[in-house]
């Protein structure tokens, strides 16, 4: 089976088990096909956790969920040095960030020093612990999920670390049809449980080697220059924007981390619809989930009420398609 058909066998599992969050399904996809990490923004109860623990079943490779919490200590995520009274040495005991996927639920919830620890994790592929330093596994990704409604007691991600984030997804409620479907889904998975009804066959596994081999497939997808030029001038836009409501709404462009990221989801989005080439629909439907959290409104956008994703709305109308 090629390496594509596998991807859309995993992608075919995502939807059944996580049901009307496709878009989501979608967007999780191509942060594991650049290599990025995501963060994932919604409601409680809008199965974010659920899609990341099933992303980490479907894949070759050890997963780790750590709930950040205020009391949490840098050292729970990258491990400290254990003192052997036997011998009077110290040996690193490896945290949960040695894992090849990591769930960082509710994130904004740490203080700065665990942010710190992250970051470095993330950027790095790498963490420190006195003076020595240690690689992280070449299959690396943070999945991280914040609730936007209870900001007490929790502390907002620095602009360093969304930067990090390849994407930031916002999750919303389904749809009345999609619900019917998730209260089906439940009642089939408890009665499994109860061994009241047959278990669904057991789910394939991407292996590591098929991933690497999908993300030097979507390296290779063709970008020609004029799209090429239509990323850039994109960025740009958002730095020196022309327009005088962008200029008044934008407080800081992106950075080149978002050219590059959103030449990366470009694509990927591509390659998971079948084509060898980027197209300016695939730059469109990925811009708003790369430059949400790059983009940084001013006070005067703050208080029109004008949000991001507006912001990047009128960013794709001046900006002309090539």
């Amino acid at each position: 089976m090629s390496v594509i058909n596998l991807v859309n066998s995993l992608r075919q599992q995502l939807e059944s088990s996580v049901v009307g969050q496709q878009h989501l399904v979608n967007r999780m996809l191509i942060a594991l096909l650049v290599d990025g990490h995501i963060l994932v923004e919604g409601a409680p109860g809008l199965a974010k956790t659920r899609a990341v623990k099933t992303l980490a079943n479907s894949l070759e490779g050890t997963f780790q969920r750590v709930q950040f919490t205020p009391d949490l200590l840098p050292a729970d995520l990258t491990g400290t040095e254990v003192y052997r009274p036997a011998d009077g040495t110290f040996v690193f005991q490896q945290g949960p960030l040695f894992n090849n996927l990591v769930l960082a639920d509710e994130i904004n919830r740490a203080p700065a020093k665990v942010q710190s620890a992250l970051l470095e994790a993330m950027g790095e592929h790498q963490i420190s612990v006195g003076h020595e330093s240690y690689a992280l596994p070449k299959l690396f990704m943070v999945m991280a999920t914040q609730n936007p409604i209870e900001q007490e007691g929790t502390y907002p991600l620095p602009e360093a670390q969304l930067d990090r984030f390849v994407m930031q997804v916002l999750v919303g409620y389904p749809d009345a049809r999609h619900e019917a479907e998730i209260l089906r889904l439940v009642r089939n998975e408890a009665m499994q449980d109860a061994n009241l009804i047959t278990a669904a066959p057991a789910e394939q596994t991407l292996s590591r080697e098929s991933l690497f081999e999908a993300r030097a497939e979507v390296m290779q997808i063709h970008l020609a220059n004029n799209i090429e030029d239509y990323i850039i001038r994109l960025i740009t836009e958002t730095r020196q924007p022309g327009d005088t409501d962008l200029a008044r709404w934008i407080e800081f462009g992106a950075s080149p981390r978002g050219t590059i990221a959103l030449d990366g989801c470009a694509r990927a989005h591509a390659w998971l619809a079948g084509r060898d080439y980027v197209s300016p629909e695939d730059i469109q439907a990925v811009i708003s989930d790369v430059l949400r959290h790059r983009v940084l409104l001013s006070y005067e956008a703050e208080a029109d009420g004008v949000s991001a994703d507006v912001v990047i709305a009128k960013l794709l109308q001046l900006v002309a398609v090539p």
